[in-house]
């Protein structure tokens, strides 16, 4: 089997890598090359099935290169997330609609459809959300960021229904706990709360301790992405988007449980200075009803104990 991801050095990407490194997508089906796709890549990847490619997932010769021998399977991470594509129009366009139509239309030439796993983000909802979140709910991004992920779903199904591949688009939450860096989300403080705490440090909130999102570490997302790998062929049948569980905490719950991970004293030192933009962004999460990514196989991390386990888990 040959498989590529794009954004393979990014914060799931490397974790996919791992994965993909140490099992097989299916028993008795070896992955025999696994092309990776970034700008750059922090180590050398271990091992004669990788393939590390750099340059921008928006150039079609690195595409074609990528995609010289065929690919069965297609984990497509690549984007330009929504700070940075708010501020840089140009770049997020570039990236996150051309390069994933460039990418749709040189699997298009293959002989055989490859299996698409769309990393899609739940900014399609836009904000202000609904009072419930379901399968029915009529997205209406209102970021940039979001816009570019709904018109990649929409790529998605209609390549999909030509034949031309078989996707999956996943619309994933916010993923915990990305190391401390520069990059471009605006949720960013949500994965910093947890290394901040962990360590002993103190930690000004930029939204308030009622403050209620959606939650899943890193390990259960990639989980999901190669549970998504697995399903069925569609044959033709696209797919809706798939709104994964997830758990829906407020910032004292998390605060709460890195305390009892870590110490009492943890609660002390959290500070508050809420950001009412970023909280009507990030912080008024209405419930998800996720009922049919649940029949499907897809799951959560189950308490918070076990987010931030696997959240922080090396």
């Amino acid at each position: 089997m040959r498989v590529v991801i794009s954004g393979a050095n990014g914060f799931v990407g490397q974790r996919l890598v791992r994965r993909l490194l140490a099992e097989d997508i299916t028993p008795g089906q070896p992955i025999e090359h696994l092309i990776l796709i970034d700008q750059h890549f922090d180590t050398a990847c271990a091992g004669p099935r990788a393939l590390q490619l750099t340059g921008s997932i928006s150039d079609p010769a690195l595409l074609r290169q990528a995609l010289a021998g065929g690919a069965e399977l297609v984990f497509h991470l690549a984007s330009i997330p929504g700070g940075l594509a708010e501020r840089s129009y140009e770049l997020g366009r570039q990236v996150n609609l051309s390069a994933t139509l460039e990418l749709l239309e040189q699997l298009k030439a293959q002989s055989r459809p490859a299996r698409v796993v769309f990393a899609s983000s739940v900014a399609v909802y836009g904000e202000p959300m609904p009072a419930l979140i379901d399968d029915a709910t009529l997205p209406q991004p209102t970021l940039t960021y979001g816009t570019h992920k709904l018109i990649g779903e929409l790529l998605l199904a209609d390549f999909c229904r030509h034949g031309w591949i078989d996707g999956i688009a996943l619309r994933l939450p916010a993923i915990v706990a990305r190391p401390p860096a520069a990059s471009g989300l605006l949720s960013a403080f949500m994965s910093d709360i947890f290394w901040a705490l962990a360590a002993g440090r103190p930690f000004c909130c930029p939204v308030s301790p009622q403050a209620v999102a959606w939650w899943m570490s890193v390990q259960c997302c990639v989980d999901n992405l190669l549970h998504a790998a697995r399903l069925a062929p569609q044959h033709g049948r696209p797919m809706p988007a798939i709104a994964l569980p997830v758990l829906r905490l407020t910032i004292a719950d998390v605060v709460s449980g890195l305390a009892t991970r870590y110490g009492a004293d943890r609660r002390t030192l959290v500070t508050y200075e809420p950001d009412d933009a970023l909280e009507a962004a990030f912080g008024r999460y209405p419930p998800l009803d996720t009922r049919r990514a649940e029949a499907l196989g897809f799951h959560h991390d189950g308490t918070i104990a076990q987010l931030i386990e696997n959240a922080l888990a090396p």
